[in-house]
């Protein structure tokens, strides 16, 4: 519906892996690490290289909030349109997630807002529901706070302190990137080859510039800091204050990730599964293990609390993990010990009664809290692993997205065509051979005394440092997330950036090649890690700043007249408390737009909301008029809207078409030409959508047609009585 048209007018040998940072102080200082000064060295050379490094990092990520900036005023000439247009961009849930922001500023106080969002009738017909606990909207609620209580409303409008916060996050997403890279290389021109890499590969790192409220873009910049804090923290030479300080760090971030998404739980899931692999290869101390399991415990519990008692998160896999990894870790203690094929035996019985021990805690768990919410998700992963019913309408809809499917080849074609794959991919071989290497080293025995043991242990440990192996774990699992699911990879491609960054500046891995060919020295290997790297920026510079300078060029404008016209027409000829019904993604638009009450809305985390929305989306399907009406009487709804982008849909291929979802569920023949399961027959109405258009008298003595243009339908869903010959004195907008 909503388009883009142009706009009229332009506007020697080297020592194991970590050996380094074990070394004399002197040593270190031919790497520049941001945290340098804290050690001790405050000699100008390391003041000075430290705050050129910061100020590179702060600019980067000032740049990329500028250039997202630009590249959505350009796109819809953000400053000329309509308040209507304005919001109408929102599209699908972030138009939902941004009514709450408007909502708190038009609440008569602060308080009466948090009170109405609390007790919310608006959102769902005939339900009182508590936002706060359902939605992940503390940032909604906290951006509306502030800007109540700051003197911009004079010069700022209430969307663009919205909008520039999220550009701003993308800045801090940068910077943390930034800084990842230069810890794990030493080398603040890690950190710039990330930022640069980020921003040239904007179509696979980051959607901000047109999905502006979607949760991933509060949330992954605090996840970023997370891996930062992390790789700070399996840093050696930190003193017990440094340490507490970025446990802290990690905590914080941790928390704001968890409070400004959803779906927290599943990626912390794998973030736990990473900690448990770097904890059955020896990478980690218990202490450290330990302190990062009670991090995400700590973070989840605290959301679970502001999101008023939230049972998906007590009954979430990562917290049943977490629990029985500690309790069986602790319940084993001789897990690390014995021959090498002894221990290996141990941690693959290890592993099954941890597996065991989670899914038992977690089935227990939902069955005491008598918990659905993540039904669908799990639907999902069972029907894309193809272990469960195809036909199910929840995850039919899941599997029929894009977003939802296997990551296209043409991903990777345009991250070579960056240069940035190349040394990712190199990078990633060479790292995985000598974790797996050190992996197998640390299977050995561990003979002598105690402290002999403990010594052996931390020389092991040394061979591979623990940031290192963090960060490769990182880029493995979350890129194996990606890969099966494509709207993850806005997870693993921005960290992506930071890991080539580090293979091409960091020094194990040019150690390692200047080795293999004869000829390592330190004024080679110093050369070689700053002048690749310049070279590569040189490279990336001369082949996309005029791309890039043509992209910012193109001027474009918001175009979408048919929804315009729609959302004028219901805040001017419907009552304010009219209830609406049709697509997820429109009616959150409505909200928006209008204020008016919703049937469903597109926060599909609730068992109850997606029975509703599927008896809702019958009006796509093959039902008779009367069925239609008392599902929509049932939920209140005075008006429904249909649109014909649905009812004749084209962008889907047949099976996967919204109409061929419900035929299947309902065990209908599906449309058109093709095949069809033997169990399936034909219906016995006509398809809702297409037959209310004819007017025929069973239709009409139930439904008036209120408005209408070339994309939409609205029909008044009339009450039911016993004789009524009076016609219908609503408006009617016809073409």
């Amino acid at each position: 519906m909503t388009a883009l048209r142009q706009r009229k007018g332009s506007r020697g040998k080297e020592p194991p892996l970590g050996a380094e940072c074990q070394s004399q102080q002197s040593n270190c200082c031919t790497d520049h690490h941001p945290e340098k000064i804290l050690h001790g060295d405050w000699s100008w050379g390391a003041i000075i290289w430290t705050s050129v490094g910061w100020s590179v990092s702060v600019g980067l990520g000032l740049l990329c909030c500028i250039y997202m900036a630009t590249l959505h005023e350009n796109d819809l000439w953000f400053s000329n349109i309509k308040e209507v247009e304005r919001e109408i961009s929102f599209r699908t849930e972030c138009g939902l997630y941004y009514s709450y922001y408007k909502q708190m500023l038009q609440a008569p106080s602060i308080q009466e807002g948090l009170s109405d969002l609390i007790h919310d009738n608006l959102t769902e017909s005939k339900r009182t529901i508590n936002l706060l606990q359902r939605m992940n909207i503390y940032q909604e609620v906290f951006l509306g706070v502030l800007y109540r209580v700051l003197p911009i409303q004079s010069y700022l409008e209430p969307v663009y302190f919205y909008i520039y916060t999220v550009f701003s996050l993308q800045a801090v997403y940068v910077i943390a990137l930034y800084l990842t890279a230069w810890l794990l290389s030493g080398s603040w021109l890690a950190g710039t080859l990330t930022g640069v890499w980020y921003i040239l590969n904007r179509v696979d790192t980051t959607r901000v510039e047109f999905t502006i409220s979607l949760r991933e873009n509060w949330s992954l910049p605090f996840l970023a800091l997370q891996v930062t804090a992390i790789t700070c923290y399996l840093r050696p030479q930190l003193t017990a204050l440094q340490q507490k300080v970025v446990v802290w760090l990690m905590y914080v971030t941790t928390f704001c990730f968890c409070l400004t998404w959803q779906f927290n739980q599943f990626i912390l899931l794998v973030q736990a599964l990473i900690i448990y692999t770097m904890d059955c290869g020896d990478f980690l101390t218990t202490t450290q293990v330990t302190t990062m399991y009670l991090v995400q415990v700590c973070s989840l519990l605290s959301v679970w609390l502001l999101q008023f008692c939230n049972s998906m998160i007590l009954g979430s896999l990562v917290l049943s993990f977490i629990v029985a990894a500690l309790f069986i870790r602790h319940c084993q203690p001789g897990l690390k010990t014995g021959s090498p094929l002894v221990r290996l035996a141990k941690l693959l019985l290890h592993s099954a009664m941890v597996l065991l021990l989670t899914f038992t805690i977690n089935y227990l768990a939902k069955k005491a809290l008598q918990l659905r919410s993540d039904e669908h998700i799990f639907k999902f992963i069972k029907s894309k692993l193809a272990l469960g019913p195809t036909r199910d309408f929840d995850a039919s809809l899941y599997l029929c997205e894009e977003a939802f499917g296997l990551l296209p080849l043409d991903t990777l074609e345009r991250l070579a065509g960056t240069l940035l794959l190349y040394p990712y991919a190199l990078t990633l071989l060479l790292l995985s051979a000598m974790l797996a290497a050190a992996a197998l080293q640390n299977l050995r025995p561990k003979g002598g005394s105690a402290e002999e043991r403990k010594g052996g242990g931390e020389a092991r440990a040394a061979a591979f440092r623990p940031d290192v192996a963090y960060n490769l774990l990182h880029t493995l699992f979350y890129g194996l997330l990606a890969f099966s699911t494509m709207r993850m990879k806005y997870i693993w491609t921005g960290h992506m950036c930071a890991v080539a960054a580090y293979g091409v500046c960091g020094k194990e891995l040019w150690t390692l090649l200047l080795n293999t060919l004869g000829c390592n020295n330190k004024v080679l290997l110093r050369l070689v890690r700053h002048a690749v790297p310049l070279l590569v920026i040189g490279c990336l510079y001369y082949k996309f700043w005029p791309k890039l300078m043509e992209e910012l060029s193109e001027l474009r404008e918001f175009f979408d007249p048919d929804t315009v016209e729609l959302m004028t027409w219901i805040s001017t000829k419907t009552p304010k408390r009219a209830v609406f019904a049709g697509s997820m993604q429109l009616l959150a638009g409505i909200k928006l737009c209008t204020g008016r009450v919703l049937t469903n809305h597109p926060h599909y985390e609730d068992k109850d909301l997606r029975e509703r929305t599927k008896q809702v989306y019958q009006v796509y399907a093959r039902r008779s008029p009367e069925e239609v009406h008392d599902t929509l009487r049932a939920i209140g709804a005075d008006y429904v809207v249909l649109e014909n982008s649905i009812c004749y849909e084209r962008r889907h291929s047949r099976g996967c078409r919204l109409r061929d979802l419900l035929d299947l569920a309902n065990g209908h023949i599906m449309d058109g030409p093709g095949e069809n399961d033997p169990d399936l027959v034909a219906a016995s109405h006509p398809r809702f959508c297409e037959a209310i258009k004819t007017e025929e008298a069973a239709y009409g003595a139930l439904f008036t047609r209120t408005f209408q243009n070339k994309t939409f339908h609205v029909y008044r869903v009339k009450k039911k009585r016993k004789k009524s010959t009076k016609s219908s004195t609503e408006p009617s907008v016809t073409q």
